[in-house]
């Protein structure tokens, strides 16, 4: 079996599953931010009294921190009230940052496990070998009435990775070519597994962006097959165990694709549409208003610690407004104590609170008519940031610093360092 049907195969109580068959699985972790409150409407409905487990639920504030409006702000006194009435354990406020950085950070993503949130993104926790998947609000609400949810089980692809990046190539530059190269219904309801030696030799923090990323071509599910690397960090930070579990090595798989890192070039995905993919030169010289560097795809230290680097001593373009977002507390903190922040800040960006606000324009960064952004996120959607008549390109840290920089879309290269 695939780790897909694995991990659903143990969830459900059965020895085997087969891709396209119904299954009941038992949850471990169900995930919601602010549209808990939407949950919770349809939660009242069913009429049960108590959540089926309230240390198997997690609830976070990320998408609108600060409360930016009176309605917002009443949004977070309900979900605070039902925190507290149903002794919901795992509550983290406004000050934390991003779930699907927080969810890590704090021990909830575990290998074999069966995750749920509702958030299209939740995809990113595959990359600790669990089973991860964004649900919406009515489906969340039987969750936590009864801790089970249906599944068809996915059939399964296989992507293999090898080579060494080249400077200033990353994670982002890599699955955005993947996503060029299959469209972004081309891996519609399946798992996603990425292996070889390249995925190996990634960072976890690197694992994550390929995980999230693969939500923007259609995937259920993806996963980094567990090793050493996912265990050690699951284990410092829970004490919860824990079951890694493995593809047999005679799993069968619906397509294989292999990719060769070594020549990949600078990528970056133009609007309106995430599969709309080129290598960077094809667009540079591309006047931009604003760079974002964050979110829960790029706002990790490794990214932060990519951008500092390109931009120590330097300064951003005057035209163009660098916005600068850490996924969690811990992350900024961090970024502080190595002095990224004040790079930033000297370089002439603007530091924001972790969280959301930016990626979806929900109250932090919004662009006007004509305006381009270029940034780390993961979606570049017609009015994702703002006005329906601007414009997102995705790309790497490394391509939105040099970018702040120029002014206008650039590749990454150390001689214009």
């Amino acid at each position: 079996m695939t780790l897909a049907e694995k991990i659903l195969a143990r969830a459900a109580g059965r020895k085997s599953v087969k891709p396209r068959e119904i299954v009941t699985a038992k949850i471990d972790v169900a995930m919601s931010h602010e549209n808990a409150d939407v949950v919770l409407r349809a939660f009242k409905e069913i009429g049960v009294q108590k959540v089926w487990d309230p240390d198997r639920i997690v609830i976070l504030f990320d998408h609108r921190v600060p409360a930016e409006s009176e309605k917002t702000a009443a949004t977070h006194q309900r979900i605070r009230q039902f925190v507290s009435e149903q002794n919901i354990k795992y509550f983290y406020d406004l000050k934390e940052g991003i779930c699907h950085q927080i969810l890590p950070e704090n021990g909830h993503s575990r290998p074999g496990d069966v995750m749920v949130g509702t958030d299209s993104h939740t995809t990113t926790h595959g990359a600790f070998g669990a089973f991860a998947t964004g649900i919406g609000a009515t489906e969340m609400a039987g969750v936590w009435a009864t801790g089970e949810l249906w599944f068809m089980v996915p059939e399964s692809m296989r992507i293999v990775v090898t080579g060494e990046f080249r400077e200033y190539i990353s994670a982002k530059d890599l699955i955005l070519h993947i996503i060029g190269k299959i469209g972004a219904t081309g891996a519609d309801y399946r798992a996603v597994e990425f292996s070889g030696d390249t995925i190996s030799s990634m960072s976890v923090a690197s694992r994550m962006v390929l995980t999230n990323l693969s939500m923007e071509m259609g995937a259920k599910v993806a996963f980094i097959v567990p090793d050493k690397k996912t265990v050690d960090y699951v284990k410092e930070r829970t004490d919860r165990k824990f079951n890694p579990l493995v593809p047999d090595a005679d799993a069968e798989y619906v397509h294989e694709m292999k990719v060769d890192v070594s020549s990949l070039a600078s990528t970056v995905s133009c609007p309106h549409t995430v599969d709309n993919v080129k290598p960077v030169i094809e667009v540079a010289g591309t006047r931009i208003d604003q760079a974002l560097i964050g979110s829960c795809t790029n706002g990790r230290l490794e990214d932060l610690a990519v951008a500092a680097g390109i931009l120590d001593g330097k300064k951003v373009a005057s035209s163009v407004r660098l916005l600068v977002v850490p996924a969690s507390r811990n992350v900024y903190l961090e970024a502080m104590k190595r002095g990224y922040l004040e790079t930033f800040v000297k370089a002439g960006g603007l530091v924001l609170n972790p969280g959301c606000g930016p990626c979806l324009g929900a109250h932090q960064g919004l662009m006007a008519p004509g305006e381009v952004c270029i940034s780390t996120t993961n979606r570049n959607f017609r009015g994702r940031m703002g006005s329906s008549e601007s414009f997102v390109y995705l790309a790497s840290p490394a391509t939105v610093a040099f970018s702040a920089v120029s002014g206008v879309i650039t590749v990454p290269d150390s001689n214009h360092k």
